[in-house]
């Protein structure tokens, strides 16, 4: 029986790949793509689909609250987080919300594969590597104030100025305004006690984010 797969991701580029590879394989059908959070709802509904390959941060509704809706509108349907973020925070985040798996971009294609056949089995996956991460999880969490202080739009903002992303940027990838960014990004950098974005980034590099 195949694994009907729908596939969400804001690149077009990271999008096409990913459905020319997984439909090369005679157990895997492609019924569907979105580029974000509310195409995906909107396909959900006439898409006969068993699993979404989502992407965690795309404009507009995204990460555990897309997550959350997905669950709570269609419970049978398995997700399976595909995210370049490798954090164990992140990821826990995303499994409490609801999703089935979780796997990081720079995994192998044949690892992917794995994931979506074991999600579609068993309704887990999670890499070992990423397992054993999850197991410090607390004491992180516990010394880490980006978990405790920022919301999860400004942990995403956050990771994206950390990463070299200026307003601009961050506003068309998160479909915000660049007023909404400023205000997250000031907000942000108050419960840090941060002063620049030069201070950010060491602050990021200090604490392994």
């Amino acid at each position: 029986m195949k694994i009907r797969l729908l596939v969400t991701d804001d690149h077009d580029l990271v999008r096409a790949g990913l459905v020319q590879y997984l439909g090369l394989h005679p157990d895997i059908e492609i019924v569907g793509e979105a580029a974000n959070g509310d195409e995906l709802l909107q396909k959900l509904p006439t898409a006969i689909a068993d699993m979404v390959l989502l992407d965690l941060i795309m404009p507009g509704l995204c990460g555990t609250e897309l997550i959350s809706k997905i669950r709570r509108s269609h419970p049978g349907l398995r997700i399976l987080v595909l995210s370049m973020h490798d954090e164990p925070q992140v990821a826990m985040r995303a499994l409490k919300a609801g999703a089935s798996g979780y796997i990081c971009k720079d995994c192998k294609p044949e690892t992917l594969l794995e994931a979506i056949r074991k999600v579609s089995k068993t309704g887990k996956y999670i890499s070992t590597a990423m397992a054993e991460k999850i197991a410090f999880l607390p004491a992180l969490t516990e010394q880490n104030p980006i978990e405790r202080l920022l919301s999860e739009r400004e942990r995403q903002i956050f990771r994206l100025i950390a990463a070299g992303k200026n307003i601009k940027e961050i506003s068309q990838k998160l479909a915000i305004s660049n007023k909404t960014v400023s205000t997250h990004k000031f907000n942000l950098m108050r419960k840090l006690g941060l002063k620049s974005v030069a201070e950010l980034v060491r602050y990021s590099i200090q604490e392994k984010l």
